[in-house]
Parts: C-alpha cells; structure tokens; sequence
C-alpha cells in the first residue's frame, strides 16, 4: 500500500473511500457510532486515568479521535491522554475539515486538530501520534503498549490487509494485560484471528443497523 492522501467522493455529506468504496463513518450518525462501538466497546468511562494509552488502527477523519478527546474532557480525569493511530491514507487538511464540519459540538477540538495537522501542538492534557504507512509494517516494529484499541479499519471484506493475522497478532503483542478492543465488525474469520492473538473475544449486538460487533480482552 502507498502512502498517498486518501481519494474520497462524497455521499449526503460523507466522505467515502474509493480506494475501499466504503465511508468513513456511518452514513446513520457517525458521532454516534464511535461512541457506541469504541468508547462503550473498551468501557472507556470507567476505565480513563492520567496516562492511558489508546491505540488506531485508521486515523481516517479523526472523528473517533476527537469524541475520545471530548469524552476526556467531559470526564473527571487529569493528566494527559495519549492517542496512537496508524494510517496508510492520511486525508489532506482541507478533506479532514469538509468531513467533521457536521459533527459542530466538536467545533473546537476540531480547530485544534487541524491546526495539528498543520505542524501546530495540541493542548497539554492530549498526546496526538500519527503513524503513516502500511500498519502492517508500522505496529510491530511500534514501541508502544495500548490500554485499549479501536480497530476502526475500512470492512474487512473491502480492505482485508488490516485485518489479516499477522496484524491482529500484532495488536495482541502491544495490548497491555488486561487491554481490550472494540471493532464494529462481527467477521468469523476476523474474531478467530483476534482469539488465536491472546484475547478473549466477544460478539455483541451492534450500533444501528448493524446487528453485531466485537469487542474483547487480552
């Protein structure tokens, strides 16, 4: 996979990949989903303190990002969040705005980011790493330990290289014991791989009409 900016067209608003013919973000309330599936999915309320580390597979627009920072804030928790993400398509500046200009409650923090994008720093309570390129290469050679992963890539049927084993076994080697996952996708082959990668896996009912996704535990 090459690292160019990633080719969108838009549908109603959303910004979907042609590389994958897949969205970004559900065409339903995409805001809404991130919070349903990654946040609830990694029980991120109860679990956030000073120093905890999520892991990304798929920056895309940076909305899971951002409504993790939003619920950092919005929690009783000081210190700093960090916030790993691995992306092979990064989105130019001005696409990234265009995506999260509907999501306005995030009006702010979204400023914040693009001003990140563009060379600037973030606020101190949130570490931002943006790692470019193929994640199959990029998270095992990653110094880092997760607390919690939001494997956020495009369907596995569309873009199956970030779901293939060696990657998920990957995951598993920088989760710290008793990390979790979350991933909208309920896919057999996808859970089998996250099972055989040291994680307890489990199918739970999914965010709108998705019927099922998986989140699990190392």
């Amino acid at each position: 996979m090459d690292q160019s900016h990633g080719d969108l067209e838009w549908q109603d608003g959303t910004p979907i990949a042609r590389r994958f013919d897949d969205p970004y973000y559900s065409l339903q309330d995409g805001l809404a989903e991130t919070r349903f599936v990654f946040h609830d999915g990694n029980q991120l309320t109860e679990r956030l303190t000073d120093g905890f580390h999520i892991a990304e597979l798929g920056f895309g627009t940076g909305l899971s990002f951002l409504a993790t920072w939003d619920a950092w804030r919005k929690s009783a928790c000081k210190g700093t969040l960090h916030f790993t993400s691995f992306e092979a398509f990064p989105l130019s500046i001005e696409d990234t705005r265009a995506a999260l200009a509907p999501f306005t409650e995030l009006a702010p923090l979204t400023e914040h980011l693009l001003e990140f994008l563009a060379g600037k720093a973030l606020p101190s309570d949130i570490q931002l790493t943006i790692i470019k390129g193929d994640a199959r290469e990029t998270v095992p050679n990653w110094q880092g330990q997760a607390d919690a992963w939001f494997l956020d890539g495009f369907s596995p049927a569309k873009n199956p290289e970030l779901w293939s084993a060696d990657l998920m076994t990957a995951v598993g080697d920088h989760t710290k014991r008793g990390g979790t996952f979350a991933t909208y996708t309920a896919a057999g082959h996808v859970r089998q791989k996250l099972s055989d990668a040291g994680f307890t896996v489990e199918r739970i009912s999914g965010f709108g009409r998705k019927r099922h996704m998986s989140v699990g535990k190392r």
